[in-house]
């Protein structure tokens, strides 16, 4: 499971044996069922996860009850509800497994600490949020610019493995579309 991570480090950083055993000091591993949920909206963000294998979707849920997805999390991507992660206040958002889910975790004060030890890793940290924020950005563009049908297109492009392991209803709520539009747009 760590080989994971370390394959995944090491795409930004390299790193000797020593610095990957003092990074592994500083996560846990967990195992989640199919519908568990890491992450509850209310609840204290106590970790931030490198999925290792399954599937999540990070949801917040609106004042009528509506839920938006907001992102999906296959393998080698990292989740949270990173607001309430880094400020230590309270989840507005959930993390559920749509699949059984294998995760490292590690907790905000030993993602500091791992910081402070290791200037790699907070080099490596910088680029996975620049890469993140780069992505929401280009998720706001899409969802300001483009219909369904491109939406849809421009998610078959980028992530055709995602297709295939998430649920229609829950690729139409992350598009922002009903079922039945999806099922119209879909071949």
């Amino acid at each position: 499971m760590h080989d994971k991570l370390k394959e995944h480090i090491e795409k930004i950083v390299p790193l000797s044996d020593d610095e990957f055993a003092f990074i592994c000091t500083h996560f846990t591993t967990k195992k989640f069922k199919k519908h568990q949920f890491l992450i509850q909206e209310g609840e204290a963000v106590k970790y931030s996860y490198f999925v290792v294998s399954g599937l999540l979707k990070l949801v917040h849920t609106d004042g009528t009850g509506k839920q938006h997805i907001v992102s999906f999390a296959m393998e080698d991507w990292w989740e949270s509800d990173y607001y309430a992660y880094y400020t230590q206040t309270k989840a507005t958002m959930s993390l559920e497994c749509i699949e059984d889910t294998e995760v490292l975790c590690i907790s905000f004060e030993d993602y500091k600490k791992l910081c402070d030890g290791l200037q790699k890793i907070e080099r490596f940290f910088l680029e996975k949020s620049n890469f993140g924020f780069i992505g929401s950005q280009r998720r706001i563009i899409s969802w300001l610019t483009s219909n369904a049908k491109d939406r849809y297109e421009q998610l078959l492009k980028q992530y055709p493995s995602l297709i295939q392991r998430v649920p229609k209803s829950l690729l139409a709520a992350y598009l922002g579309v009903s079922r039945e539009t999806l099922s119209r747009l879909s071949p």
